[in-house]
């Protein structure tokens, strides 16, 4: 009997952590060819004794990019993306338009959020607009009203990016947005958010983060601290995990999330809750 409770015990621990792979909402994933990179990203998973319980995928990134002056071309992709993931119920479709398409941009947000998609990824720096353009904003702001989630680039890369995004945000109060990355290196600006929420009339709510790539950087390092220290003056609630796969696997990712001195409890929202009450999953 104590040699069966003995190896009960130490079983345990690992028991533990296969059910906690299982709750977890990967937000970003990139399937540049469909159902082969798809296929790629699950066999990378089971290779590393993972699972998701659902993934927020997208088509464009790497070699495809998303320019302006073709939206029917990202129109016909963004249709086969979610044609994908009719046949996978735990993938979410990460829609795209350019802003500076204008109102054909404005029509296929409107159509893609009719097929039931709530995500939609712009990124600054590939596709090569400014933030801060009024046809950003007008994006946005529709974007909001037709119920979708916006996932913008927030790595560093471009000029005066946390700022812009900052601003952004706080003009599309009706919109939501996760900030990708949150700020990467630059992630220490997001602490003013702590501070934004306390003014009257001035929120900063609608935005949320994901941490991929800056997970990374931060685990094990000088920063760390700060890292964390940041995460919850922006707000546990407002923080999610996300791969940035085929850049970076998950098992790499979760990997220097378990390094953070985070509670149980707030890895639990990071990891799915949140992306479940955001995404109403």
């Amino acid at each position: 009997m104590r040699t069966l409770l003995l190896s009960l015990a130490l079983l345990t621990p690992f028991a533990s952590a296969a059910a906690a792979n299982d709750d977890v909402i990967d937000t970003h994933v990139h399937l540049w060819n469909g159902e082969e990179s798809l296929a790629e990203y699950r066999a990378k998973l089971k290779a590393a004794g993972l699972s998701v319980e659902r993934f927020g995928a997208m088509w464009f990134g790497g070699p495809n990019q998303a320019r302006a002056g073709n939206p029917a071309d990202i129109s016909a992709r963004n249709d086969a993306l979610i044609a994908l993931a009719k046949d996978h119920p735990d993938m979410i479709p990460i829609a795209t338009v350019h802003p500076y398409d204008g109102e054909a941009a404005l029509a296929e947000v409107t159509r893609v959020a009719a097929r039931g998609v709530k995500l939609l990824k712009i990124h600054p720096h590939t596709q090569g607009f400014d933030a801060a353009d009024p046809r950003v904003l007008a994006l946005v702001q529709h974007a909001g009203v037709a119920g979708m989630v916006v996932l913008l680039d927030n790595a560093g890369i471009v000029p005066a990016d946390n700022e812009k995004l900052f601003n952004l945000a706080l003009a599309a109060p009706k919109t939501r947005f996760i900030f990708a990355h949150m700020g990467g290196l630059g992630f220490r600006f997001w602490n003013i958010l702590a501070l934004a929420r306390t003014a009257e009339g001035l929120f900063g709510e609608n935005i949320y983060f994901d941490i991929s790539a800056s997970v990374i950087l931060a685990a094990d390092s000088p920063i760390e601290d700060e890292y964390v220290w940041t995460i919850r003056n922006v707000g546990i609630d407002q923080v999610l995990i996300a791969s940035d796969y085929p850049q970076i696997s998950l098992a790499k990712t979760l990997e220097a999330f378990d390094k953070l001195d985070l509670t149980e409890e707030e890895r639990a929202k990071i990891r799915s809750g949140n992306a479940k009450r955001l995404l109403g999953l």
